[in-house]
């Protein structure tokens, strides 16, 4: 299976539900995005790797995985997420010391978050594009792409620290194939890629 190599776009805070957060990955030479819904501190921690002058006062978790590391000549490198079950993504770290590499299993949100720490590239395998990434639509009248609009995706600076909180949702059960298709559509289109996620996975299971 061919590798697809994936960048970060930013992520998006969900404005109805407090605590819910979407990663939104980009297709390097596609236009697919691939939005994953992760934690809050998962977002915290990434939104303070990708941006460089964020220093916290004490480490976080995956800064003291990266000393670790560094300690011992561990280094990562590459992120694959390599799966996809009944909406959820399983990823692995590829790491190596001593020329010797090693496989580990992880949490796509604490995988990335390592990856940027480490600037290792992450990839997908393309069946797993093809059956959750979400293509743009473009706007006919303007010509362009709608990522060009207004984005709400926040940049690391207008991204709020926040705590831990339990993230609960709409469920999407009671909605046909055709009616979350449509859903997802409609989502896409407002760029709220987190309710996108949700539709898309709704839609995996019942078609996996």
């Amino acid at each position: 299976m061919s590798l697809v190599k994936l960048t970060i776009k930013g992520i998006s805070y969900s404005q109805t539900q407090n605590g819910a957060y979407a990663l939104i990955l980009n297709e390097v030479d596609g236009e697919r995005k691939l939005p994953i819904v992760i934690g809050a501190f998962e977002a915290q921690s990434i939104a303070i790797a990708l941006e460089k002058e964020i220093r916290p006062p004490r480490p976080l978790t995956h800064d003291l995985f990266k000393n670790f590391a560094d300690r011992f000549d561990i280094v990562v490198k590459q992120v694959i997420i390599h799966k996809l079950v009944d909406g959820v993504f399983f990823s692995s770290i590829i790491c190596e010391r001593d020329r010797i590499e090693e496989i580990i299993d992880a949490r796509t949100s604490d995988a990335i978050a390592l990856a940027l720490r480490f600037n290792a590239p992450i990839f997908t395998y393309k069946n797993i594009l093809d059956k959750a990434g979400i293509y743009l639509k473009v706007n006919p009248e303007e010509g362009k792409n709608t990522e060009e609009s207004d984005d709400p995706l926040t940049s690391p600076e207008t991204f709020g620290l926040v705590g831990e909180e339990k993230v609960t949702g709409e469920s999407y059960t009671q909605y046909t194939l055709a009616e979350l298709y449509e859903l997802l559509e409609t989502a896409v289109q407002n760029e709220d890629y987190e309710k996108a996620a949700k539709i898309r996975d709704e839609i995996s299971k019942r078609e996996s």
